[in-house]
């Protein structure tokens, strides 16, 4: 699967998956279907309004629904962190190929080749699909200039499957009581540099996140514990504190 690397609020590294054609035409379905919705209202109202006042407040009516269609992909991506409702239901979201988040001035550009990428009026044209599926980063025309591409922001490791991954015993004793200072998220991403490191053997990504996980909930690593048994230690007492206190 392609990958794209990005720097968390954490400062560490974290591959994550590059959103596919399939995730795209998917999105782009869901919120054309919701525009379907909103044309059958919008011509219910303009037929009431054409009956209840005149011609006129049905045109701007119209028009209003013209200018929601137009600019309904920019403004729900600059005010949703880089989503529409379809990408949002499908997890994935638009992202700098340098990893930021993206610039306003970023989210214009993609929205304004949206025409050749997609053709008029709506759908997916044939520039968008060839695009998507024989670029590296599965970019649109739109993304190319724009340097974005779209990503799955669903964790490759949900926090259910980590929390029950250690079998514990009755009788364990945490070591760092201070992990309550950690939540759900933090111990997702340090559960995703330590599969990264199990897989590839990247030790930087370990030692990178046992500083920030020691500066965040003021502990020292004892004597003859390195920096990979601490964050194993740190997860196995997230987990055993937490199911403590839910019981």
């Amino acid at each position: 699967m392609d990958s794209i690397r990005i720097s968390t609020a954490q400062n560490i590294d974290i591959d994550y998956e590059i959103a596919g054609l399939g995730e795209r035409i998917a999105a782009r379905c869901i919120d054309l279907a919701g525009f379907l919705i909103l044309a059958i209202i919008t011509l219910v109202i303009m037929g009431a309004a054409q009956m209840a006042m005149s011609g006129s407040a049905a045109i701007v009516i119209f028009f209003i629904f013209l200018a929601i269609f137009a600019f309904y992909d920019l403004v729900c991506e600059i005010t949703m962190d880089g989503q529409t409702l379809g990408k949002k239901v499908l997890k994935i979201k638009v992202i700098s190929i340098d990893g930021t988040q993206p610039t306003i001035g970023q989210y214009i550009f993609r929205w304004l080749f949206r025409m050749i990428d997609f053709g008029f009026p709506f759908g997916w044209g044939v520039v968008a699909l060839v695009s998507v599926v024989v670029t590296k980063n599965h970019q649109r025309l739109g993304d190319i200039l724009a340097k974005t591409t779209l990503i799955k922001t669903k964790p490759r490791t949900e926090f259910s499957n980590v929390a029950f991954s250690f079998n514990l015993p009755e009788e364990y004793e945490p070591q760092f009581k201070e992990v309550l200072h950690l939540n759900d998220r933090d111990i997702e991403l340090i559960h995703e540099v330590l599969t990264g490191y199990y897989q590839t053997g990247n030790a930087d990504l370990i030692y990178a996140m046992a500083a920030k996980t020691k500066e965040h909930i003021f502990v020292t690593i004892p004597g003859g514990m390195n920096e990979l048994q601490f964050l194993e230690t740190v997860l196995k007492d997230y987990n055993h504190l937490t199911a403590n206190m839910s019981v």
